[in-house]
């Protein structure tokens, strides 16, 4: 069969990008590498892809609603903290998350991923709950319903986040990108995000996942045995990213202490698995409930193919030719 796949350029996608490793049952791979953003678009409006990247809260929301177009498998392409991801300008008075109260936050869409998961923490982790903040966002908020006591405003026009909050028309900015101005005009609220990130870990052993992997319904629904394939493919094409960074004969990326930043990092697994990644899934379908931007709680069990064993996803070996 052929099969067309739009995911990311990642290290741990490589393998199948060049096709160190095969999807067995597929005969023809096309594989697209676009960004998620264009990823995201095509697939939710136009379902051009036979599988793709996806948001994973926007899928879990078009779950909540009876959107039943499409099937995911634990494959998470895009895991990250977000602690990191809060901004200030570099002259503001705030310290702590905890002075977010009564504060302006930017945010370029109420929900993204990565808004939800800041948006949990704030709330879990420091006492501040989304109703407690102003929120500025770039685009509409596209829930089935505007979330109650939220105060959302829409920007017009050509209004850029990043200028707002350097006039101060904004209080804070949480990106998924890095502001331009970092290091000049605006600072991280968290400096020290590592550290956080590493003990909000270690407490909750939420790893935060933004995408997913997911096939059309109808695809999945003719090869039931496609979605188990594929993500043995992404768990081998993860494993061969894994043994080509921990390299002592030449560094593969170019950071003198690569070494030692894979034996510290161990802690953290990237996971590909529903048992591995349990308190990381509960934890976002919680956020999701709190935040009113699904209908309803979703279940985890419910967002997987039921054929995908929830409880593998550690390592599944290589061939000689993917190592």
């Amino acid at each position: 069969m052929r099969l067309t796949l739009a995911c990311g350029r990642y290290d741990r996608t490589q393998a199948l990008i060049d096709e160190r490793v095969k999807i067995e049952g597929v005969d023809e791979l096309t594989y697209l590498p676009l960004r998620p953003g264009e990823t995201f678009w095509r697939m939710l409006n136009h379902e051009e892809f036979d599988a793709s990247e996806m948001s994973l809260s926007s899928y879990t929301i078009l779950r909540s609603e009876g959107d039943e177009r499409f099937i995911a498998i634990p494959v998470f392409p895009s895991r990250v903290f977000r602690q990191n991801a809060l901004y200030v300008r570099a002259d503001s008075p705030l310290r702590e998350p905890r002075e977010l109260k009564g504060k302006r936050i930017g945010v370029g869409d109420y929900q993204m991923t990565a808004a939800v998961w800041t948006r949990g923490f704030l709330q879990h982790e420091y006492g501040v709950p989304p109703q407690d903040m102003s929120w500025i966002v770039g685009r509409p908020i596209r829930a089935i319903r505007q979330p109650q006591d939220v105060r959302i405003a829409a920007l017009g026009g050509a209004a850029i986040l990043e200028e707002l909050l350097e006039r101060g028309e904004i209080d804070a900015l949480m990106s998924v990108m890095i502001p331009q101005g970092l290091g000049k005009t605006v600072r991280r609220l968290i400096p020290h995000f590592r550290e956080v990130e590493l003990a909000y870990y270690r407490k909750t052993r939420i790893f935060p996942i933004m995408h997913t992997l997911v096939l059309r319904r109808a695809v999945y629904e003719a090869r039931p045995w496609l979605a188990v394939n594929l993500y043995r493919a992404f768990v081998r094409a993860r494993d061969a990213a894994l043994r080509h960074l921990y390299d002592t004969d030449a560094l593969t990326v170019s950071l003198p202490w690569l070494i030692d930043e894979m034996e510290r990092s161990r802690e953290i697994p990237w996971d590909y698995s529903i048992e591995g990644s349990r308190p990381t899934l509960e934890a976002l379908v919680q956020y999701l409930d709190e935040q009113q931007l699904t209908r309803r709680r979703v279940d985890v069990a419910e967002l997987f193919a039921p054929n995908v064993d929830p409880a593998l996803g550690a390592y599944l070996g290589a061939t000689a030719e993917e190592r």
